[in-house]
């Protein structure tokens, strides 16, 4: 039995569920979210908890049981408090700025690189190097984070460019070090 699929979902007040042919649609106090899930899940809700079931123990069946549940239970946790990522920017010279929702990047490109928050996204900037994504589905929210820094990720030589906060840029020796290799 899947250990995370078995674990009930607890419900907190003001969330409310409605399930209809395996689309469960879950609304709270930050907004609503819907979701198509697999005809062979069985998804109920009793007093104040969601359970998911697997009919068999097929290996699809297994694999679909814990996956259903950690989605239900970032949908509830989504419209409850939300989701964030922040991104830090390192390099001289390097900033973002607000510009009405949209956010302007200057990391040492020719140009400024516009970013266009996806929708349900709220983007926002904490001095000159912190961007924070705010949203309140999980996968959104990743997305954003992740196109952000794509724009330009961490050098591995100097560390300059977007990284998630806390993540850690291994850095290479430069010429120097291959030479003290021989």
């Amino acid at each position: 039995m899947s250990r995370v699929g078995k674990m009930p979902i607890a419900v907190p007040r003001g969330v409310s569920i409605a399930i209809e042919d395996g689309e469960v649609a879950v609304k709270g106090p930050r907004g609503e979210l819907r979701r198509r899930f697999s005809p062979h899940m069985g998804i109920t809700l009793s007093d104040d908890s969601l359970t998911v079931s697997r009919p068999s123990d097929d290996r699809v069946h297994r694999s679909l049981h814990g996956l259903t549940r950690t989605l239900l239970a970032n949908m509830v946790a989504g419209v409850t408090s939300g989701f964030e990522k922040t991104l830090e920017i390192v390099g001289v010279g390097y900033r973002a700025q607000q510009s009405g929702q949209n956010l302007v990047i200057s990391v040492g490109f020719s140009h400024l690189v516009e970013v266009e928050p996806l929708p349900g996204i709220t983007l926002s900037v904490e001095g000159n190097n912190r961007i924070k994504v705010f949203g309140i589905d999980k996968e959104t929210v990743g997305e954003m984070a992740a196109r952000i820094r794509a724009i330009r990720p961490p050098d591995s030589y100097k560390g300059k460019g977007i990284r998630y906060s806390g993540e850690v840029v291994r850095l290479k020796p430069g010429k120097a070090g291959k030479a003290i290799g021989r």
